[in-house]
């Protein structure tokens, strides 16, 4: 069912970025929206752990600051597996809190987001739900807490069955009415 989400939100993130092309600076190397703090579905977690179980055990994460994931070079380690949050990351964004709706984007962009009509942004709501309806209870864990809970298991059972580690919630920082 994730794997079928995440192909979904790529072909609609596809389509998005399209509109802009051009105006995006996101490429290969490129973590201005790599942040450390990141939270993610259980469900998500899950998915890494399963995909990423190798790089869990025997790497380090990327120095507190920036996404755990990150490598030396900027790329992202885990891209295939990446969470929802991830997949949508340097696309104009906009979400409609208390009747307002607002609009941000990555500040290394070429796009005046205040501008766009509503479908040349990725709006947040729709994936979210599914997400959330795919998981029931809502817990969330930290990008992060995946190498400390990997790391933990394995020197106590030689990795047997995952447990998660819940964190808290990332929140926008940058919030710009549209219009």
């Amino acid at each position: 069912m994730i794997d079928a989400l995440h192909d979904e939100v790529d072909r609609r993130a596809a389509a998005v970025a399209l509109r802009q092309a051009g105006k995006l600076a996101c490429a290969r190397g490129c973590s201005g929206c790599c942040v450390d703090g990141l939270t993610v579905f259980e469900v998500e977690a899950e998915r890494i752990r399963r995909g990423a179980a190798e790089l869990l055990v025997s790497a380090q994460p990327h120095p507190p600051g920036r996404c755990a994931f990150l490598g030396k070079e900027g790329e992202c380690r885990i891209y295939a597996l990446r969470p929802y949050v991830c997949r949508t990351q340097g696309l104009p964004l906009r979400w409609i809190e208390d009747e307002t709706d607002y609009r941000d984007i990555c500040e290394l962009n070429d796009v005046a987001v205040e501008t766009l009509e509503p479908e040349e942004c990725w709006t947040i709501g729709e994936f979210e739900e599914r997400l959330a309806l795919l998981q029931r209870d809502g817990k969330r864990v930290a990008l992060r807490d995946l190498f400390a809970d990997r790391r933990l298991l394995s020197r106590r059972d030689g990795g047997g069955p995952h447990t998660s580690i819940a964190g808290g919630v990332r929140s926008v920082d940058r919030r710009r009415p549209a219009g």
